[in-house]
């Protein structure tokens, strides 16, 4: 009976020591994959931020007939209400009848 004893303790000890560094294998390797994964992020923003500044100005110049319409009914609007010629001032009667 105590050799069995014996026997479940070594083995259960041996199975914690694997648990154990199969936990700590699993933690080194996702601290190091989320640290490559942060860096690949950086990357990314900082090549997609200089292409975005390459791609933009041509994505507004192909988009502009698209925009046409609205520039036009916002360039009316704006002319519309910038008139210089203001209503003139209505006369002021002071007669009774």
């Amino acid at each position: 009976m105590f050799e069995l004893f014996v026997v479940l303790a070594v083995v259960g000890g041996l199975w914690l020591a694997l648990i154990l560094a199969g936990f700590v294998f699993k933690l080194l390797f996702g601290l190091i994959g989320g640290f490559f994964s942060v860096l690949g992020a950086l990357l990314f923003l900082g090549v997609g931020g200089l292409v975005m500044l390459a791609v933009l100005p041509v994505m507004v110049f192909a988009l502009f007939p698209l925009w046409l319409p609205l520039l036009a009914i916002s360039l009316l609007v704006w002319l519309v209400l910038r008139d210089p010629r203001k209503p003139a001032p209505a006369e002021a009667s002071y007669s009774r009848w």
